[in-house]
């Protein structure tokens, strides 16, 4: 008997091929797939070192880690990237976040770069090490807008000095720029870049974002903690000018995290310098 992990072990009946029991393999012990195995058992939602009877047998899922000597290129499905991006976010590494769940880091780093099908019970526990609800590690309420959470009871809000304002900005990031243009005010959202205190995004001549070019402009970044009910928004405040100069232009095209998410020919730099930062964060009084 091989498994790779996220395989499930079923457990029937040689006689009536009913199934007794079944669990996903969270960890291996054998390089070769061999057992035993670390099983969460579905009915349970326990994990338990298991070594297989003559009545058990292994489901393999269809993606799995592959061998060493076959290697897979990381293709996550949207629960691993989901788990990975929130992680990182709260600065956990894949070991802490693996013990917090109770499963081992190798199954977590199979979650987080195949698209893997884990059970009810690995997405609870994950959701759980991670402080989030299990419908919102699975996508739910990837369409509706953040803050529909009850507010805090004794909420505290507070203002951020520029420190606190540039280190939320970061590097990069995805912010909304204000706009006035020929139809009246706009606010779209926008990839931006931070380089040397100045942001920067990349659009198309002629879309509403260009229209910020030569005027004044109202920048913003945010983030909502719905299941903490708490977050914080960064408003940055400036001229917006074109980066006219080329070198200037593909340095900052060499250094961007990520092509804009909209697509096509962007290739139109627009750089804010901010002449004033403010933000403000809420927390629970007691924070």
């Amino acid at each position: 008997m091989r498994a790779q992990l996220g395989d499930h072990l079923v457990i029937e009946s040689p006689v009536t091929g009913a199934t007794r029991r079944d669990g996903e393999i969270v960890g291996l012990h054998h390089e070769d797939g061999t057992p035993p195995y670390d099983v969460r058992w579905s009915d349970t939602h326990e994990v338990t070192l298991v070594f297989p009877g003559r009545d058990a047998h292994v489901r393999h899922v269809e993606q799995g880690l592959g061998s060493a000597q076959e290697p897979q290129a990381p293709n996550p499905g949207d629960i691993g990237r989901r788990v990975a991006a929130e992680r990182r976010r709260q600065g956990l590494s894949r070991e802490e976040t693996a013990r917090r769940a109770r499963m081992s880091p190798e199954y977590l780093a199979y979650l987080e770069e195949r698209p893997a099908d884990p059970t009810v019970a690995t997405v609870i526990n994950l959701a759980a090490a991670l402080g989030i609800s299990p419908a919102v590690l699975r996508g739910g309420g990837a369409d509706l807008p953040p803050g529909q959470g009850q507010a805090l009871l004794h909420p505290h809000l507070r203002d951020l000095g520029l420190d606190e304002c540039r280190a939320l900005l970061s590097t990069h990031g995805v912010g909304r720029i204000a706009v006035s243009t020929p139809e009246g005010p706009a606010v779209v959202p926008v990839n931006y870049e931070v380089v040397d205190d100045t942001i920067a995004f990349r659009t198309a001549p002629g879309s509403v974002p260009a229209a910020a070019v030569g005027t004044d402009v109202a920048f913003e970044v945010d983030h909502v903690d719905e299941a903490m009910s708490q977050g914080w928004s960064v408003l940055a405040v400036g001229p917006a000018r074109v980066v006219a100069e080329p070198d200037a232009a593909r340095r900052l095209a060499e250094r961007a995290h990520s092509e804009p998410w909209p697509g096509g020919e962007r290739e139109m730099w627009v750089s804010v310098r901010p002449t004033r930062l403010t933000g403000r964060r809420i927390t629970p009084a007691t924070e």
